[in-house]
């Protein structure tokens, strides 16, 4: 593994593998078990997801303390259903004593956690159950308050070269408490990856190898999370992010391209 994927997960300085495995498009347990072989460790799954499941229940106790398994409880907008319940079946699911990175899922607005919340959320690593706690969070200021005070161990974060956002609301807030930062859609939901109309023809576009390096060239990226849908897309990634950080002229063509696919490609939940 090259120096510029090897680095620490948030206040406990867990050694990651920079690039993480979201299994949510269900890419089967044999690209899986590649990303093992292959040094990542930082796995994102939820409930729907068997392959993981399968996975991890026939591990050994060796392996599991390598991985970093990350999870959580939903936010569900109208109802909250307990994280402590969540919890519990995120350990029967995956037949594990803990989870390292325990997130509350899909929080929108600050109003979507509030102290009781946060209060729950805290209980449970003082459980033991949990390693870390951590957020998904679509209001970046948000995120960047949370983490300058201390609330959460991690943010998963939208971070890529059409929103470059965190940048200004977010990683300026982390060092203090070492917050651990997770980026997710690199590839902007693959908009990056195709042509916007009115972009010149005979102007290359983002290859999904730049939007990956694009996301980790930036050093308070802890883990970059890839959702492949099967083994051969995995190993392209990875043999991408192994060419290192983005040199400076390719730097400037994501954020130029970036700007203009944020402009022109559709709306996608708010602004830059």
């Amino acid at each position: 593994m090259s120096d510029f994927l090897q680095g620490h997960f948030g206040p406990g300085g867990w050694p990651v593998h920079r690039l993480g495995l979201s299994t949510t498009n269900r890419p089967g347990e044999r690209a899986i078990r590649a990303a093992l072989d292959r040094g990542v460790n930082y796995l994102f799954g939820y409930s729907i997801d068997t392959q993981l499941t399968s996975l991890m229940r026939s591990i050994g106790p060796a392996q599991r303390e390598k991985l970093i398994l990350a999870t959580g409880g939903y936010n569900w907008i109208v109802t909250h259903s307990p994280l402590k319940r969540a919890l519990e079946n995120a350990l029967r699911r995956y037949r594990t004593d803990y989870i390292d990175v325990f997130h509350f899922l899909g929080v929108m607005k600050p109003r979507q956690f509030p102290p009781r919340i946060q209060d729950e959320l805290a209980a449970l690593r003082e459980s033991g159950k949990v390693r870390a706690i951590a957020i998904s969070c679509h209001d970046r200021p948000f995120a960047g308050q949370l983490s300058a005070q201390g609330k959460v161990d991690a943010l998963m974060v939208r971070y890529n070269a059409a929103h470059p956002g965190a940048e200004r609301d977010v990683f300026p807030h982390v060092a203090e408490h070492k917050t651990g930062i997770v980026s997710y859609t690199a590839t902007r939901w693959r908009r990056l990856l195709s042509r916007p109309r009115g972009w010149p023809e005979q102007d290359p576009i983002a290859t999904a190898g730049q939007c990956y390096r694009f996301v980790l060239s930036n050093p308070h990226v802890q883990v970059a999370l890839t959702a492949p849908s099967n083994e051969s897309q995995l190993l392209d990634n990875l043999r991408e992010v192994e060419q290192g950080p983005l040199p400076g002229v390719e730097m400037a063509f994501m954020r130029r391209f970036g700007a203009y696919v944020h402009d022109h490609a559709g709306w996608f939940m708010g602004g830059r």
